[in-house]
């Protein structure tokens, strides 16, 4: 546990010096989200009722524009392939940079998205059904996203290979957690979408870090 906290306080620093990337998410994540009321309209009916997927749609492309330099920073400058021969465990790498992601890019949209609500006229009483929503959703971009991070680890282009590798895995997650916000919206129960979301989370939890590590380590053969 030590050396997994130490590696995600090492993945943070290193975030942290290149605060221009965070910003950059939260930036796209509420100028993106902003626009869609200029192209179809300011009425608050429609705005409360497109509002949920919409910042869901935007958080997802979101969590796409960091994800790329996942593990293309460590690989580049050979930290990567320093840290995979090192005494720790690669998987254990690769799950602090995981949770370094979800923290530097997750956790801020899902803290922004209260901010949007305001402006797509939701109601009060759907806060905690979004935050809760975002909780769920948010960790499963970063866990999924990594494999595709290291699928296209060292590739030509690998920005938009990992666009399209990933862009359909991230759909059952969109689904479901919008599907938790209509319900929340409309007064049914939204416990069966997020006890679905939960599923999905308690199985990417192991199941991604090993699919990625696996990824990486090709990458460095």
């Amino acid at each position: 546990m030590n050396r997994l906290i130490a590696l995600v306080r090492r993945d943070l620093a290193l975030a942290f010096r290149e605060r221009s990337d965070s910003l950059l998410v939260i930036a796209f994540f509420v100028i993106a989200a902003l626009l869609f009321p200029f192209g179809v309209g300011s009425e608050p009916g429609l705005l409360a009722r497109i509002g949920p997927g919409v910042i869901l749609a935007v958080a997802l492309l979101a969590a796409l524009l960091s994800l790329d330099r996942l593990f293309q920073t460590d690989y580049e400058d050979g930290s990567l392939e320093l840290l995979a021969t090192g005494p720790v465990p690669l998987g254990l790498v690769v799950t602090a940079k995981i949770i370094a992601h979800w923290l530097t890019t997750g956790l801020p949209l899902m803290l922004a998205a209260p901010l949007l609500s305001l402006f797509f006229n939701l109601p009060p009483d759907l806060l905690p059904a979004l935050l809760l929503t975002m909780l769920l959703a948010t960790p499963l971009l970063s866990l999924i996203g990594a494999i595709g991070a290291a699928l296209t680890l060292g590739a030509r282009r690998g920005g938009v290979l990992l666009s399209l590798l990933i862009l359909p895995l991230y759909i059952p997650t969109l689904i479901f957690a919008a599907g938790a916000l209509d319900a929340a919206r409309l007064g049914f129960d939204i416990y069966p979408h997020l006890a679905i979301l939960g599923a999905m989370l308690l199985a990417a939890l192991p199941l991604c870090p090993l699919a990625a590590t696996a990824g990486v380590r090709q990458a460095l053969a």
